[in-house]
């Protein structure tokens, strides 16, 4: 009689337990997970009891540990597409492995080459979509925000007002790093606001000062240094390439810019031309001049289909997606390379007959584009081009409709405060100044099919004139001295030195 009364009551216990295990995850332990641990849109919210528990024992978490370890192999043996499925599992899984997406983020965007070491940039958009998905996991440390601005920042090297927008987003955590920290003032800079930059340095140089009359170490005293540096090179820059004569109301009222001697007047004229020869089958040779005597000059060359969905003069709008796409589009071609400039003038070979996956040439018609940014030059050639471009210019080839100068806002935010939404400001009074032009290629050209398979395609810029005195002169590199003459006057170009 008391074995049966036992087991009744067992039973009513079990009974208890269950509905109040129930009670509870509905009630309380649901809504915390969805709150703090749900990985949102990427896995249904709706799990039902058993789920939660396993959830909430770790067992996804530590299931995702597992499969990065594996990944982990796959790196080692290079077999990079392998890699793919394993990151995008292990940030479903486990949204709050920070690090799954900041490696997810470099693998996608960097590591997809082809034989000549030039990513596939249909890759990026989904870099950038990963990097969005981690910050809006993480939205409560710097990590994944600083990573997406370095990938606009670095990758892209171009719409740098996207990685001002993600570095500033950065900076508002209090678990940056001083170091990370600091690359804000630089992508203002790039981005066409200097004064931003310069009143955000003032900033750095007071928050370094502070950490060094707390502790006297090594670490804190090279910051301090570091920053006082660039400070004080940003206000001798902004000087002489004539900024402040045209910014500040003095120098407006006085008209200083017109009145003065600056390093970026005159605007010098960078020449360039260009020839594009297919040597056989998706190999092209590219000649061409640039007017700009030191050394280093790399002008960017994209070779796209005619009509690329998303395309924008010399690039994709890469941040078309909010989706974690790991198949780009395999019907697409979309090369971009840089052309270096030696002795003023670049002559190089692309090769893209070994990779017809990256390179599938399906479309009828492509386009050649030629794009320099004197916002992505290096400083010393920025002395003389400015900020903007303003001491930069091309009789031929000079746009100031290709690139619009685009400062973000945050709009609209979610329930932890991460911005979902922008407004983008043109800032109209900062035209980017670039050289910008194109040529155009059929697919039988490219291909060397048809009319084509036993005749050499040319095409060539209007101004582009046959030589052969640079070829002679690959091996030596001719650089400025105090006798060189001409060297402001795009007419009258630097003399080299006489054998």
């Amino acid at each position: 009689m008391r074995r049966k009364n036992t087991k009744t009551t067992l039973l009513g216990v079990l009974a208890l337990a269950f509905v109040g295990q129930f009670a509870v995850s509905q009630g309380y332990l649901l809504g915390f997970w969805r709150k703090n641990y749900s990985p949102g849109g990427i896995v249904a919210n709706n799990l039902d009891p058993s789920q939660l528990a396993l959830s909430l024992f770790g067992f996804r978490e530590f299931l995702a540990g597992m499969l990065w370890v594996r990944a982990d192999s796959f790196f080692d043996q290079g077999n990079y597409d392998a890699v793919l499925p394993i990151i995008r599992l292990c940030t479903i899984l486990d949204p709050k492995q920070i690090d799954v997406y900041a490696t997810g983020m470099w693998h996608i965007g960097y590591n997809f080459t082809d034989e000549e070491q030039r990513s596939d940039r249909r890759y990026i958009p989904s870099a950038l979509a990963l990097g969005k998905e981690g910050a809006r996991q993480n939205p409560n440390t710097y990590e994944m925000f600083f990573e997406t601005g370095w990938m606009w920042y670095h990758k892209v090297d171009d719409d740098y007002g996207q990685a001002v927008k993600w570095f500033e987003e950065a900076a508002k955590r209090e678990d940056i790093l001083p170091a990370r920290r600091n690359l804000l003032w630089s992508a203002y800079q790039k981005a066409g606001r200097p004064d931003e930059s310069l009143n955000y340095l003032y900033d750095l140089y007071d928050r370094a000062k502070g950490r060094l009359k707390d502790d006297q170490q090594f670490g804190n005293r090279q910051q301090y240094d570091t920053i006082e540096n660039n400070l004080d090179t940003m206000l001798v820059r902004m000087v002489q390439r004539g900024w402040v004569a045209q910014h500040s109301e003095e120098g407006k009222k006085n008209n200083w810019y017109a009145n003065g001697a600056y390093d970026t007047k005159p605007p010098f004229d960078v020449g360039f031309s260009a020839k594009v020869t297919v040597l056989s089958d998706r190999v092209l040779r590219v000649e061409g001049t640039w007017n700009v005597l030191p050394v280093g000059t790399r002008i960017r060359i994209v070779l796209r289909d005619a009509d690329y969905p998303q395309a924008k003069m010399a690039e994709l709008d890469w941040d078309s997606s909010d989706s974690v796409n790991l198949d780009p589009p395999r019907n697409l071609t979309f090369m971009q390379d840089q052309l270096f400039v030696r002795n003023r003038h670049f002559n190089r070979k692309i090769d893209m007959s070994k990779d017809p996956t990256m390179y599938p040439f399906i479309a009828k018609n492509y386009l050649v584009e030629f794009y320099y940014n004197p916002r992505s030059a290096p400083p010393h050639i920025q002395d003389k081009f400015g900020f903007n471009g303003e001491g930069f210019t091309d009789k031929n080839f000079l746009r100031t409709d290709v690139r619009e100068t685009i400062q973000f806002k945050p709009a609209k935010f979610d329930d932890h405060k991460f911005p979902i939404e922008f407004e983008q400001i043109p800032l109209k009074d900062i035209p980017q100044r670039v050289m910008y032009t194109t040529l155009s290629l059929t697919q039988e050209q490219i291909r060397r099919k048809g009319e084509w398979s036993d005749k050499t395609p040319v095409v060539k810029t209007v101004n582009y004139v046959e030589s052969t005195d640079s070829k002679d002169k690959d091996d030596v590199i001719y650089i400025p001295n105090l006798r060189v003459s001409g060297t402001g006057d795009a007419k009258a170009p630097a003399e080299a030195p006489k054998k």
